[in-house]
């Protein structure tokens, strides 16, 4: 059966996305950073969810998975700076670390926000963002701290959102889950 796979970067919230979609009746696996491309694929993922991290140094062959494999990818926090990484974007230090829920501000409810614009209460916790855009990719929301909290790919399903949609603190969350599970099954 096609599942989603979740790469475990580290991060504290890793578990907590598995659970989420445990919850929802998504399929899912969590599986090292380290497994090669090749033990990815033998998955036969629908989809992959980037988890979050406490540094890129620490991201293992994950950079390597958004470049070569191709299904829909939805990076969260570390995921999301290292989708903009892996398309030569720019990540840096904030000027404003954010630990605390924010509203973002939704410009494209087509497919990851579908039913949640205009705006959504979310839990952000970083120290980094993306602060040069990678080529082919449009903002899909913003807040008052962070001018890129979600992108997408022009042209493929690859979602990158600087928040947690994981943690109670983002209460709409799980349509978010929802929405990225509709997109892998439309491509199945």
């Amino acid at each position: 059966m096609n599942k989603i796979i979740i790469i475990n970067n580290k991060g504290q919230y890793n578990h907590r996305i598995q659970r989420s979609l445990s919850y929802l009746d998504i399929p899912s696996e969590l599986v090292p950073n380290s497994l090669s491309i090749d033990e990815i694929l033998e998955k036969e993922p629908m989809g992959l969810i980037i988890g979050g991290g406490p540094s890129a140094e620490g991201a293992g062959n994950t950079v390597e998975y958004i470049k070569n494999i191709d299904v829909p990818i939805l990076g969260i926090c570390l995921g999301h700076q290292l989708i903009a990484k892996a398309f030569n974007g720019e990540v840096t230090s904030s000027e404003t670390e954010s630990y605390a829920q924010v509203t973002i501000d939704i410009l494209n409810d087509d497919n990851l926000f579908k039913g949640l614009a205009p705006n959504m209460d979310v839990w952000s916790s970083h120290k980094d963002e993306i602060v040069k855009l990678p080529e082919d990719f449009k903002i899909i929301a913003n807040s008052d701290l962070c001018d890129i909290e979600a992108i997408k790919h022009e042209n493929k399903d690859i979602y990158g959102i600087q928040f947690h949609p994981e943690v109670h603190t983002t209460p709409l969350g799980d349509e978010i889950f929802m929405n990225f599970y509709k997109i892998c099954k439309d491509k199945l």
